[in-house]
């Protein structure tokens, strides 16, 4: 599901740009960045903000990636209150789809989509099921089994409520024909906790979380068009017979006052520290699957995207209460 864009960075040329760009960054910002996260820290969120505070930091010595938490409502504390940052482009806010679009259509968070302005998604996680290591469920068929001996009893957790995570599980009962329940967290760091202390029975969750616990739990499906080449023992859905390559996507969003002007350099900086040999590295072994969708490309991506999480909100109820 990796997008393919053509569009490259516009270089500036500011007074401090000829040593970021000798490093293949457009232009290093003037003070500290303040990056807000709307998860806890220990997901995969958290993880993505901490490669690229490190990237950036080698691009850009003079300044520093300051990382800030306001967790709550499955991100939608944070994302409610992201018009009240300072929009002076060095307040950057950790979004996610399809929460930005499932969230508002339920009506439990104060913010609507169109209250958050994205400028750059840089990548994609997709579904997996986990179980613990401990379970005594070893393969897709035997979770298969068990949920349909007692439905209802299978308790699978995920981060926050309608979140990607919320909306896999409810496809898994759906395409599968069982009855599982959903319990959601804060994100997905205080998941796994639950997971791997077999508190609960398996996650519906993402690749970086199915291997950076390896050992510790086992993944039993994954929602990609290949299998993962970190996981090549684990099914995809396809082979098991659902056509189903999904998953979510993270990026960067700022306040609606932050101009155009610094909207495109957040956007150009992003691009850049996207297309690091050690970014593309640090992705690849966590389990990332990156994609470049910055200023120029948003309006129709965030079109097609909304107009698909809409209709499958529809089929999973999403907003009727």
């Amino acid at each position: 599901m990796q997008l393919k864009l053509a569009h490259w960075l516009t270089l500036f040329c500011l007074a401090a740009a000829p040593a970021a760009m000798a490093q293949g960054m457009p232009a290093c910002p003037e003070k500290n960045l303040l990056y807000w996260q709307a998860f806890p820290p220990g997901g995969e969120s958290d993880l993505s903000a901490r490669h690229q505070q490190v990237v950036l930091k080698k691009k850009c010595a003079a300044i520093d990636t300051i990382i800030q938490y306001k967790a709550g409502a499955g991100g939608g504390l944070m994302w409610g209150q992201i018009n009240t940052l300072p929009g002076d482009g060095l307040n950057v806010v950790g979004i996610n789809l399809p929460h930005i679009v499932f969230q508002p259509i339920e009506g439990e968070v104060q913010y609507k989509t169109a209250d958050i302005t994205p400028v750059f998604w840089f990548h994609y996680t997709p579904d997996v099921l986990v179980v613990p290591e401990s379970s005594p469920i070893k393969n897709f068929a035997e979770f298969i089994a068990a949920a349909k001996l007692a439905p209802g009893k299978m308790n699978l957790g995920g981060s926050g409520l309608n979140s990607a995570n919320h909306a896999a599980h409810e496809r898994l009962n759906a395409a599968f024909g069982i009855k599982s329940t959903y319990v959601p967290y804060k994100g997905t760091g205080d998941m796994s906790m639950a997971v791997v202390g077999a508190q609960i029975d398996g996650a519906v969750t993402y690749t970086p979380f199915a291997i950076a616990n390896r050992g510790k739990v086992r993944a039993l499906a994954v929602a990609m068009e290949k299998r993962h080449p970190l996981m090549p023992t684990v099914p995809t859905f396809r082979e098991l017979g659902v056509d189903w390559i999904d998953g979510a996507y993270r990026g960067i969003g700022v306040p609606k006052s932050t101009s155009p002007e610094a909207r495109k350099k957040l956007s150009d900086m992003w691009m850049a520290l996207n297309n690091d040999a050690e970014m593309k590295d640090l992705a690849a072994r966590s389990g990332f699957e990156l994609v470049n969708v910055g200023a120029d490309q948003m309006d129709a991506f965030m079109k097609e995207r909304i107009t698909l999480y809409i209709e499958g909100a529809k089929r999973l109820g999403l907003g009727k209460k």
